[in-house]
């Protein structure tokens, strides 16, 4: 467990490192070309004091030119994020005595606003074009697998929550209000089942049309149920069994199917584990004798050589055994279940160098657009409890280090950083462009009174919102 916090929080600082460096030496960047003067570049906050800096007297004996340059580079020990503090600006630092001095021309404000503009989103422009980078790299070191939705002979299963929606298991979904859904992606099903009108299915070899609910269906919150709204159906094949488990003493072999659990028929694994998490959920408040009650069980099933099509279907005349288990300490049986790989066509796509590029570029912008779109759910009553902080982000990383999954989520990340920022909150690089644009219109400039007002908003609003993330975080982690 403690190797699994580790691991994770490793990937999250050095994902957040690498992102915020990016994102500060876009404005750095611009900064710089229109000969602005930065003050200070640094990565993290650090309030009271700093890890390092280009200003402590040890560096500076070392290497004095650049501690004597214009510019103090340091390094803060408080992971919400960097800042350049550049000449002549509101910023966090809200340093209103050098504002209130005459202007001078290697400052912020006196530059046109065209420059001023492109100071403030290069920090956006540098985090999203990152992202399209990574995912064109990703795409070729390691290409992409996809599976088409045709393309798992086993057909899928719905929960009970689909099923009223009019879905029935085996259905393929098609199209959804018209536009093809080609491949297996669980986030695209899920949008279409809660937000389309109409759902084109494949059922039973025909192209049914279902239509859906006025309105649609909370997303949030049908995602948050224990059971998947949709999912490859996996029969429930025995690939193999641990030796001197609960199920090796039982009889239960390679290749055998089980077709029931206490008096409960099942032909897949998907409803398997939907009665073990059942079952597990009574195990969290049982008392002892009940809790060795629920480690007994019953078990029926039938041999592999009366297994037929791959467990999607059983012999007529097979002969159903049945076996007592008593599950070991952790409750489990000692069976490898069959994986939906098995049962699935994929196929692999490999990018060059120069295919990489526009590929990783559609990727970065669909990945933009779904994230858009599903932003409205943050304005509901269960999009507020979801929203969360670094324990949610570092979450989503493996528990074992695995390097394509690392630089999926910072590229994800980097994308959601950049959308974020560019939102018109005052103290976000999206209120400072605000403004910018604000004056080209208007032709005048707020004053810096109302700037220094519309940062302290922005500030609240920005702590606000990181409270509520941080309070989340901590109540799923304690409840």
């Amino acid at each position: 467990m403690d190797s699994v916090f580790f691991v994770k929080t490793a990937q999250l600082v050095l994902s957040l490192c690498i992102l915020i460096f990016i994102h500060e030496l876009g404005h750095f960047g611009f900064a710089k070309l229109f000969r602005i003067r930065v003050e200070r570049f640094y990565l993290f906050f650090h309030p009271y004091f700093h890890l390092f800096s280009t200003r402590d007297k040890w560096f500076a004996r070392l290497f004095p030119r650049i501690a004597n340059g214009e510019t103090e580079y340091g390094l803060g020990w408080v992971p919400l994020g960097g800042y350049t503090q550049i000449a002549g600006m509101v910023d966090e630092s809200l340093d209103t005595e050098k504002l209130a001095q005459p202007e001078q021309e290697w400052e912020f404000r006196s530059r046109p606003a065209w420059q001023r503009f492109f100071a403030m989103v290069g920090g956006v422009l540098f985090n999203f074009i990152a992202a399209l980078l990574i995912y064109a790299a990703i795409l070729h070191a390691w290409g992409r697998e996809t599976m088409p939705m045709d393309g798992i002979r086993s057909g899928y299963v719905y929960s009970p929550a689909a099923h009223e929606l009019g879905l029935r298991d085996g259905d393929i979904i098609l199209a959804a209000d018209g536009e093809a859904i080609a491949e297996w992606n669980y986030g695209t099903l899920l949008r279409a089942i809660c937000e389309a009108e109409q759902l084109t299915v494949r059922r039973d070899g025909a192209e049914v049309t279902l239509q859906l609910p006025e309105g649609g269906q909370d997303m949030l919150a049908l995602a948050k149920h224990a059971t998947p709204l949709v999912a490859p159906r996996v029969p429930s094949v025995v690939d193999s069994v641990l030796a001197g488990s609960p199920a090796a003493v039982a009889g239960l072999h390679k290749g055998c199917q089980v077709v029931a659990i206490d008096g409960q028929n099942i032909a897949t694994w998907n409803a398997f584990d939907d009665i073990m998490g059942r079952r597990a959920d009574r195990l969290t408040d049982c008392s002892a004798a009940d809790s060795a009650a629920l480690r007994r069980m019953t078990v029926c099933y039938v041999a592999a050589a009366d297994v037929v099509d791959e467990g999607m279907r059983v012999a007529a005349e097979a002969r159903v055994d049945t076996a007592e288990i008593v599950l070991d300490a952790q409750y489990m049986m000692g069976i490898v279940k069959r994986s939906p790989l098995h049962y699935a066509t994929i196929q692999h796509h490999h990018y060059n160098f120069l295919q990489a590029i526009p590929a990783g570029a559609r990727h970065g912008w669909n990945v933009l657009c779904s994230y858009v779109g599903d932003l409205k759910y943050m304005f509901s009553a269960e999009g507020a409890r979801s929203v969360g902080s670094f324990g949610t982000i570092g979450s989503l990383f493996p528990a074992a280090w695995n390097w394509h999954a690392f630089w999926e989520m910072t590229a994800f990340l980097s994308i959601m950083l950049a959308f974020m920022n560019i939102l018109p909150i005052p103290a976000l690089d999206g209120g400072h462009i605000l403004f910018v644009l604000v004056e080209v219109v208007t032709r005048r400039k707020p004053s810096i009174k109302f700037l220094e007002r519309a940062q302290i908003v922005g500030m609240l609003l920005v702590g606000a919102l990181m409270v509520l993330a941080i309070y989340n975080d901590v109540v799923r982690f304690l409840f």
